[in-house]
């Protein structure tokens, strides 16, 4: 039963949802594995098509093109930290231990969830570090918003910004520094993983959680 467990994700980023089918499930488990390997770049639905031993016209009856497959599975990856920011921060009361438990719970290196079973966490993180930007910077950006392909996202940073408020009400500026935590995360990784020379995440401190960081930036310790 665990490993069933779905997320919402908005309805016009897909054709028939994924999550509701054998196929559909395998359609995301294999494109996670072949952009993580290949990038976004190589794929093709008729090469996706050959790895899930299907037809290419399975795959269109799911998404309309892989710009749609690849937002289906960047919000995927915001609601998968939602949820767990939610199951860290549950039944706590102090705001600012709450607050610690949220960051943590978005800024460390994900281990496969056995929660959802199809999804290879740690793969999946890996490809947004690599290629999330590219579907922010487009320009139909402000489009894709209008019709709510952000949605997910939006929601997580209002949550945590929530709860830097709640932390510190007198704070200016929540919005700014939840944004500055979800996307600086991911730079940290991609400058570890190809610029170590421009980051203290590296190699030589492999044991410092980036999370420390943002801890020392919030709390100046």
């Amino acid at each position: 039963m665990l490993a069933n467990l779905t997320l919402l994700i908005p309805e016009n980023i897909y054709k028939k949802d994924p999550q509701s089918s054998k196929l559909g499930r395998r359609i995301l488990e294999h494109s996670i594995l072949y952009i993580s390997k290949n990038g976004l770049e190589c794929l093709t639905f008729k090469k996706l098509a050959s790895e899930i031993k299907s037809n290419e016209s399975s795959i269109y009856r799911y998404f309309e093109n892989k710009h749609m497959l690849m937002l289906y599975l960047i919000s995927w990856y915001w609601g998968w930290l939602e949820h767990k920011l939610i199951i860290r921060t549950a039944n706590i009361e102090d705001d600012k231990e709450v607050l610690v438990r949220a960051i943590k719970a978005i800024t460390e290196t994900p281990k496969k969830d056995e929660s959802f079973g199809f999804i290879n966490e740690e793969e999946l993180h890996y490809i947004i570090v690599q290629e999330y930007s590219k579907a922010f910077q487009t320009k139909e950006v402000d489009e894709e918003n209008k019709n709510g392909y952000f949605t997910i996202y939006k929601r997580l940073i209002e949550h945590l910004a929530e709860l830097i408020t709640n932390y510190n009400p007198s704070y200016k500026y929540p919005l700014t520094l939840a944004n500055t935590i979800l996307q600086g995360t991911l730079k940290q990784h991609f400058l570890y993983q190809h610029f170590p020379q421009l980051s203290d995440f590296n190699k030589s401190n492999e044991k410092e959680p980036i999370s420390n960081f943002f801890l020392n930036l919030i709390f100046n310790k």
